[in-house]
């Protein structure tokens, strides 16, 4: 018999409460940012980015909404306020996929809204229900259920109903 081996199974059992203590996880360091969402934007379409910003919605994934919501704004807004200065009034049903831009940049801010108002943060809720009534009033959603329906009627609702519980 090796007269090392007992004196090595000895060592091994008593390191491993030290190794169970270094396998534990450590807390987290306050001092440390969050890591950015892990987000796929896609082809950067409009319509890819808007489709992105509602599941994440859906799953209560508030970093990915702002995340694709800030994509969709920061290469669409230009093209959107162009397309809500030309209307006079929502285009009907037959014209609004043309409205492509307008209706994706206005239904991000309503989704990011919705998703700032889960999250209590009433103000920046608020903020984004007005840009959708006051820059692109005339952006249309598809609802999957075979029609548009219009941001800016919804958002101004909720407009109403922010402000007045504010008042309370």
């Amino acid at each position: 018999m090796n007269p090392l081996k007992p004196l090595s199974l000895f060592v091994a059992v008593l390191a491993l409460p030290l190794m169970a203590e270094e396998a534990k996880p450590k807390p987290a360091d306050p001092t440390t940012p969050p890591a950015a969402p892990t987000v796929d934007f896609g082809d950067f379409s409009s319509q890819i980015l808007t489709s992105k910003a509602w599941d994440a919605l859906g799953v209560s994934n508030h970093a990915a909404v702002d995340a694709y919501v800030a994509k969709c704004i920061e290469l669409y807004a230009d093209k959107a306020k162009e397309m809500q200065s030309s209307l006079t009034e929502a285009a009907g049903a037959d014209k609004a996929k043309e409205y492509w831009a307008l209706n994706d940049v206005g239904t991000c801010h309503f989704i990011r809204a919705q998703s700032k108002e889960a999250r209590g943060d009433t103000k920046a809720a608020l903020e984004d229900y007005k840009a959708v009534t006051e820059k692109y009033s005339f952006s249309q959603c598809w609802d999957t259920k075979g029609w548009y329906w219009k941001p800016a009627d919804a958002a101004k609702a909720k407009v109403k109903s922010l402000e007045f519980d504010a008042l309370k």
